[in-house]
């Protein structure tokens, strides 16, 4: 049985007003280590503190898009996160959510492991959000289009992409997770960079600096909404000159322009056909909406790259990838184009996750899901993912990169699988 949706149950019992932790109970938060101050944070307003527990906490935007992204209504929290800094920052910006307390933010059991969430697939993501401590801080090595991948600040989204990968981790509920203790995280990765010194020669990740992919499974731009954890990021690699933040995204959050980056934050805004993006990536920024916000990122001092991703093979794919690219020429100044780069990342879908898209959005199903064409992929964790045949991704990978060159030669592909 799914969970009530109005919140009751013995599971969905609130702590105390999140009012209680209001910024005057305690010590205004300090800045993360190698970031700039941060802001006065606003008190909430009287109402909203008699409310207690009750719903609704829109994201701190003024965009309409934003709002509709979420809506928090409930706030899962581990101890410690909830009383950090950012914690608190979080909970004044949500002041009429319900805040829950729980031991671990991976083991929540009426969110993980329970089926009745895939009915309220989309609602989970808009109306809950989950706030811990990241345990573990390690940077791996990459290669593709980023040097390093950085410990990351958040785990999920508030998006719906049917073909995402992360959910198929978190059984059945992928709210985002916000990591609180970015002063560690962000002193993490000032470490990591200071161990690596210049870097000694170009590779296709950057020419001069070493690249950290900071957002691996979640969105940078949506978080954003939530509390400055990509500010923080931002700020803390404008200072170190040898090194280059990195991350992709489908939303398009116009206050990630007023960051000054100063060169130091590649934004990698992720493309395909309107079409496929209309089916699968729900509740993002619509793709011409992101193609014509790279001129004001770079303007704003943004590195702006794009990625062509996923590439879905269904009849007509061909036509419509030459369409968007000739697009892109047709549309991006020649000062975007000039410092452009892309990957090409063909589909890789998984067994789990589409018996979950079954149960919420079918229709996206009729062309992830076809056996015809694809073939087992087990991955390193042990998940049992499908890509297209080898053959075919091959076919593909050559058709798309020529297609590339004819409508779009500026565009240097920095690799395609």
């Amino acid at each position: 049985m799914p969970p009530p949706r109005d919140g009751s149950g013995p599971h969905q019992d609130s702590l105390f007003p999140i009012a209680d932790l209001l910024p005057e109970a305690g010590p205004r938060p300090e800045a993360p280590s190698g970031a700039a101050p941060l802001p006065d944070e606003p008190a909430a307003p009287a109402d909203a503190r008699a409310a207690g527990s009750r719903a609704t906490g829109s994201a701190a935007s003024g965009d309409p898009a934003a709002a509709r992204l979420l809506d928090v209504r409930e706030i899962h929290a581990e101890p410690a996160a909830m009383v950090s800094p950012r914690g608190r920052q979080i909970l004044a910006r949500f002041p009429a959510a319900r805040l829950i307390e729980v031991d671990s933010h991976w083991r929540i059991p009426h969110l993980h492991g329970n089926e009745g969430n895939v009915d309220r697939w989309v609602r989970v993501k808009s109306e809950t959000l989950v706030l811990g401590v990241r345990k573990t801080l390690s940077t791996r090595p990459n290669g593709r289009s980023a040097d390093w991948i950085a410990p990351g600040a958040s785990n999920g989204c508030a998006m719906a992409c049917a073909y995402c990968y992360v959910p198929r981790r978190k059984g059945y509920a992928n709210p985002i997770t916000v990591f609180t203790n970015i002063d560690r995280i962000v002193a993490h990765i000032g470490d990591h960079v200071a161990r690596q010194g210049t870097k000694p020669e170009p590779n296709q990740c950057d020419p001069t600096a070493w690249v950290y992919d900071v957002g691996e499974n979640g969105d940078c731009s949506v978080d954003a909404l939530i509390c400055d954890n990509t500010a923080d990021l931002i700020r803390a690699f404008r200072s170190w000159p040898t090194a280059k933040a990195s991350f992709a995204t489908k939303f398009v959050n116009r206050d990630l322009l007023d960051l000054d980056p100063r060169g130091r934050t590649r934004i990698r805004f992720s493309v395909m056909p309107p079409q496929d993006s209309r089916l699968l990536d729900i509740r993002s920024s619509p793709v011409p909406e992101r193609i014509a916000a790279a001129a004001d990122f770079l303007e704003a001092g943004y590195e702006v790259h794009f990625n062509l991703s996923p590439v879905v093979l269904r009849p007509g794919w061909e036509a419509d990838w030459a369409e968007l690219l000739h697009c892109l020429d047709d549309v991006l100044p020649r000062a975007v184009k000039a410092q452009a780069a892309a990957e090409v990342i063909l589909l890789t879908h998984n067994r789990d996750l589409h018996e979950v898209n079954l149960g919420w959005h079918p229709r996206a199903e009729e062309v992830l899901w076809r056996p015809e064409l694809q073939q087992d992929k087990r991955s390193q964790n042990g998940d049992r993912n499908v890509r297209y045949r080898n053959e075919i991704k091959a076919s593909a990978v050559r058709r798309l990169r020529e297609t590339a060159a004819a409508h779009a030669p500026w565009l240097t592909l920095r690799y395609a699988f």
